[in-house]
């Protein structure tokens, strides 16, 4: 998130994409950097073992998300 609110605070769009698990932590990660707004999209968990093909399995279910994220 911190990265997500930099690049915005730059007039640059920006999304930040994680795993499910931390959903909880980037709410409170962006409240604490004062941009409630900023954006994420999350994949399903885990990834840290995630073969190449689910990862871009993964990365294709949430490309939607993502691009609405950046355009919205």
């Amino acid at each position: 998130m911190h990265d997500t609110v930099w690049f915005e605070i730059q007039g640059l769009p920006a999304v930040t994409i994680a795993s499910s698990e931390f959903h909880n932590a980037a709410v409170t990660q962006r409240e604490a950097l004062g941009m409630d707004g900023a954006r994420f999209v999350l994949v399903d968990h885990p990834i840290q073992d995630a073969n190449d093909d689910e990862m871009r399995a993964k990365a294709v279910a949430v490309y939607d998300k993502v691009v609405g994220a950046l355009t919205d």
